[in-house]
């Protein structure tokens, strides 16, 4: 039976659990009648955890803002092995891509679970109102902001959910008007998050923050950047943590460079035929070394494996790139371990997201159940984006090396490896930071796309196609004319 993706049931369902406090460790909720729903609190924050939920489906969206990039190769068994994901690592992907789709899906189910609590968001008022309605606002944006980078124009519906019959009636609003939402929507969750937050996991102002000089960065909008990232940097809690490779181990989670972390668990509770519904991070297992046993790390499906450009691309001395690459090759020399060679083995893996061993044998599948949480923005990251922000702006680039060197400074240990430049030279350097800084994290193919960089350095990609990825066919097909396909697909 043929489905139209952005409708999406409503399931007030329990998200994922990482610890004793964490707001997301809820025993499941389900209501039928959802129309005589939203009459107290508790109902509203049952529909926020579920709209929560989709988060952890985002592990396609930072798998794939890799593999497209020039950071990495697609990997696998073989040739054929998630064909969307060689397709795109090859950029000879079409509308036809069940990769791709998987994200459409999942991302538009985060926004109609948002637009549901908003269509009722007065029906029943609550001391805590404001700040449900601005964290279910926060997390539109979210999923919002990740649909318009990978598709650009999507269909809006306001604050209401999608219907079967909106494919053929909506039309896909343009990038311009879906970043005014966007804005909007941040706007309201700045003004009514609190700073901190009340459960592990939740969104709060310094995010919405972040979040908002992100979609300003994107859409080159620098002086509107610099002044709502400079302000969240100089009101903000955030630290740089001293220990770089701490950050990406299970006890530097939520630590005080997390600005905004998907909260992961090591749950059972899904299969290969819904990873959507995963409670661990499917991206770890899927990043693992093929066949490995030996100390640290657990075995996986080696896809995603680090470029030699990715390697080459640390300077001398930086303790980041041990942090970041796993040299296969020398730590079997070092430890005795063992694996086998996948498809484009590079000799190298990304170690942040790499699966580690665990006690814990009786929490199922390791590829479907890994605790790691994804570290989705993280204070270096708002440091450099300010830098980028003050820098394109030309208001002051005396601020921009500012940043830029403090984010250097922990990764060499040292100030002998500051950056003195200026204009032109200090964006290419923020840029090659912002590289070796968030490897592994999802970010490059964007950062290249944004800046113009994408063509030169992404082998296969074809200037004014690739900046964007197609509709899924069926989306295209179910609007009945409706909806043109992006340019050249």
């Amino acid at each position: 039976m043929k489905r139209y993706i952005f409708i999406t049931t409503v399931i007030i369902a329990a998200f994922f659990a990482s610890c004793d406090d964490d707001f997301t460790k809820r025993d499941p909720v389900y209501t039928i009648d959802s129309e005589n729903y939203f009459n107290s609190e508790t109902d509203y924050n049952q529909a926020l955890i579920g709209a929560y939920d989709l988060l952890q489906s985002t592990y396609i969206n930072v798998l794939l803002g890799e593999i497209a990039s020039d950071n990495t190769a697609s990997g696998g068994e073989s040739a054929t092995d998630v064909i969307g994901f060689q397709q795109i690592d090859d950029m000879v992907h079409t509308p036809v891509n069940e990769n791709l789709k998987n994200l459409w899906d999942w991302m538009f189910a985060g926004v109609n679970r948002c637009n549901y609590i908003l269509e009722f968001k007065d029906k029943t008022d609550f001391p805590n109102r404001n700040q449900v309605i601005a964290e279910a606002r926060f997390l539109r944006a979210y999923y919002n902001f990740e649909l318009v980078k990978w598709f650009g124009p999507i269909p809006l519906s306001g604050d209401k959910r999608f219907l079967a019959s909106d494919v053929t009636s909506i039309p896909r609003s343009p990038i311009e008007e879906v970043y005014a939402v966007i804005e909007s929507d941040l706007q309201f969750a700045v003004e009514n998050l609190n700073p901190n937050a009340s459960e592990t996991g939740r969104a709060t102002r310094g995010a919405a923050q972040a979040l908002l000089g992100k979609a300003y960065l994107y859409q080159d909008k620098f002086a509107l950047a610099a002044q709502i990232l400079d302000t969240m940097i100089t009101d903000s809690p955030y630290s740089l943590v001293q220990n770089y490779n701490t950050i990406f181990e299970m006890a530097g989670e939520n630590g005080p460079e997390s600005v905004f972390e998907v909260q992961y668990s090591e749950l059972e509770g899904a299969g290969f035929g819904c990873l959507q519904c995963s409670e661990g991070n499917v991206a770890v297992g899927f990043s693992g070394v093929r066949s490995y046993a030996g100390p640290v790390f657990a075995s996986g499906f080696s896809f995603n494996v680090p470029r030699q450009e990715l390697v080459d691309a640390f300077e001398t001395g930086d303790l980041r790139k041990d942090v970041a690459i796993l040299d296969i090759e020398a730590w079997a020399t070092q430890t005795g371990a063992t694996y086998s060679t996948g498809f484009k083995h590079t000799g190298y893996f990304n170690r942040k997201y790499l699966p580690r061993t665990r006690s814990n044998d009786a929490a199922g599948d390791q590829n479907l159940t890994n605790p790691n949480n994804y570290r989705a923005i993280r204070y270096a990251d708002v440091l450099l984006m300010a830098a980028e922000a003050f820098n394109r702006s030309g208001i002051d680039d005396a601020k921009a090396r500012l940043y830029l060197n403090e984010v250097r400074r922990r990764a060499f240990g040292d100030n002998n490896h500051d950056i003195s430049f200026s204009g032109p030279s200090l964006t290419d350097a923020i840029l090659a930071e912002r590289r070796v800084e968030l490897a592994g994290e999802g970010h490059r193919f964007f950062d290249l796309v944004r800046t113009g960089k994408a063509a030169q350095e992404i082998d296969g990609f074809i200037a004014g196609k690739h900046e964007i990825f197609p509709v899924p066919f069926q989306e295209i097909q179910f609007s009945n004319g409706n909806w043109a396909q992006n340019p050249q697909y």
